[in-house]
């Protein structure tokens, strides 16, 4: 394997992200090739043409480390191996060059605020108050009554904190249990987690996907968090009946002094020149990804999970991007935005709400694919697939075992990939996979949108080429965005790079609208939306239709 040394940069002028569609791979649901059930890298790797002819920049691939999965790999034992379930270090190389040779960015999760409990780490941080890892968790007394320090609940429900009768203490985890927070107040634990990071650069990645990485820091004082004011909180990766949504995360995350670890981090990405998004859980996602990668000195883009709401309208996407823009303007943020992942329903369900028609699905990436900023596409998106149905006694996710049933957790977004019809469980392995393969999913699998022109599989490389190459390229991937004053269903906006003036309009809806156009207009074509007609200045759209142009 080919070293990358800090002095094997890319110039500054590379910002291949601005602009980037980026595919995020769930490994165990995408390819087995191993026949034991589960996902594998050899399995990316033998999809990768499939994923370059898609037309996006780069793959993000959820964590293949050394885990015992007890959240999936979200747990990592040991952050510089590949778990045997996946493969070998070999086959990361590997699926590492034969994407580079097929143009495609590698992005690798990395979990950084917390690990497992079954790290070396924790087994000796854990033994006592005084061994050499004493301090690299973060450990607490109980208060006079025996119950935890004070009153911070764990994303997964209950307090987040758990005893260790070894040491006579606490420990933090504000997800399960078994997912100890580390302690960043203590310089060595920095310190260790920046070699783990160089160790991947070195190994070729060319950036990271940061897990939970406004949750690195912890209030010292340990004070309780203030109850949530009813209605203002707006954390959508909470169900209700969570406590966890009970509370104004104050002091449990979203620290002050993650700022100065996050520059820390961006300067050695800098010397490998290395890109980077981070996810953020927070009330206050929108502000947080602002100030997380403001003054290029920091992350260079972010997510929250502002789109992930039950919510469809033109008015709740207007907001959630017109605000985050006026957040940035000072110091020149850049988010990447998405409408699904591994941890929420699929947006053909959420969104859809009983909507089976391939027009809404093309019409989602082709909005997605017009905001400012980057975007990721979840496995699957790109087929139209709709959340999974999976009976309690195949569920295997902790979070929904739990809050079962008014929450079914996340296993419906993580079902296997249907590859084709033809074989037993959609190509995806030769035996009963991990979770069941969904059986809606064959009628959209691979093979079968592949030999139709009309498919929304189809239509994801039609758009997503037309975007890196049209004449609306510059302004759709770098430019501007202007939003305009629309009622329901219409969204209408319009993109600007130098003299380019871009107009997007779509329809969010079942039903046919009109729109009167807010100038001149020179249609474009190519795009592939149904873009309706045209009568002077009044636009017709269909259900589910969208109209691209250049303002005159």
């Amino acid at each position: 394997m080919p070293v990358r040394k800090a002095e094997d940069r890319p110039t500054p002028a590379a910002e291949w992200w601005r602009g980037a569609a980026i595919y995020q791979i769930y490994p165990r649901s995408f390819q087995d090739t191993n026949g034991d059930g589960i996902g594998d890298l050899p399995g990316i790797t033998a999809h990768l043409p499939y994923v370059a002819e898609l037309g996006v920049d780069a793959i993000w691939i959820s964590p293949f480390f050394t885990s015992p999965m007890k959240d999936f790999g979200y747990d990592v034992s040991n952050y510089r191996d590949v778990d045997p379930t996946f493969g070998t270090l070999a086959d990361f190389d590997r699926l590492v060059a034969e994407a580079h040779r097929l143009g495609l960015k590698v992005l690798i999760d990395q979990v950084l605020s917390h690990s497992s409990n079954q790290h070396a780490w924790f087994k000796e941080s854990r033994k006592s108050r005084d061994n050499a890892r004493a301090d690299w968790y973060v450990w607490a007394d109980a208060r006079p009554d025996g119950t935890p320090p004070n009153n911070w609940q764990s994303v997964f429900g209950g307090s987040a904190w758990a005893w260790e009768p070894r040491r006579r203490q606490y420990f933090l985890h504000n997800f399960l249990e078994s997912q100890p927070d580390l302690n960043f107040h203590h310089e060595p634990v920095q310190a260790q987690l920046l070699e783990e990071v160089q160790f991947w650069m070195e190994r070729q990645v060319d950036g990271f996907r940061f897990d939970a990485c406004n949750f690195h820091f912890h209030d010292q004082m340990l004070r309780n968090n203030p109850p949530a004011r009813p209605g203002k909180v707006e954390l959508t990766s909470v169900r209700e009946g969570n406590p966890y949504g009970c509370q104004i995360h104050r002091y449990d995350k979203s620290r002050p002094e993650n700022i100065a670890f996050l520059k820390r981090l961006r300067t050695l990405m800098n010397q490998y020149g290395v890109t980077s998004v981070g996810e953020i859980g927070d009330e206050g996602a929108l502000a947080t990804m602002a100030e997380y990668t403001a003054d290029g000195d920091k992350l260079h883009m972010a997510y929250g999970f502002s789109l992930f709401t039950e919510e469809f309208s033109a008015a709740r996407i207007r907001s959630v991007v017109q605000e985050f823009e006026r957040r940035i303007q000072p110091g020149g943020g850049w988010g990447c935005w998405s409408l699904s992942n591994h941890d929420c329903v699929r947006v053909v369900t959420r969104w859809g709400k009983g909507v089976d028609d391939p027009a809404f699905a093309k019409l989602l990436v082709a909005l997605l694919g017009s905001l400012r900023g980057s975007f990721c596409i979840y496995q699957g998106e790109e087929l139209g697939l709709p959340e999974a149905e999976v009976p309690f006694d195949r569920l295997i996710d902790p979070y929904g075992i739990t809050f079962w049933p008014d929450y079914k957790g996340r296993d419906g977004c993580r079902t296997p990939m249907p590859w084709t019809p033809n074989k037993p469980r959609g190509g995806f392995s030769t035996v009963e996979p991990w979770l069941p393969m969904f059986q809606d999913h064959l009628g959209r699998s691979v093979a079968t949108q592949s030999a139709d022109s009309a498919s929304v599989l189809r239509f994801y490389q039609q758009f997503l080429a037309w975007r890196k190459a049209s004449e609306a390229s510059e302004a759709l991937c770098h430019g501007a965005i202007h939003f305009y004053r629309t009622p329901e269903p219409i969204l209408a906006l319009r993109r600007e790079w130098g003299q380019d003036r871009i107009l997007a309009v779509f329809n969010l809806s079942p039903e046919g609208v009109r729109y009167t156009l807010p100038a001149r207009v020179q249609p474009l074509e190519g795009h592939g939306l149904k873009a309706g007609r045209r009568d002077g200045r009044d636009l017709f759209l269909p259900p589910w239709g969208g109209f691209f142009g250049r303002l005159a």
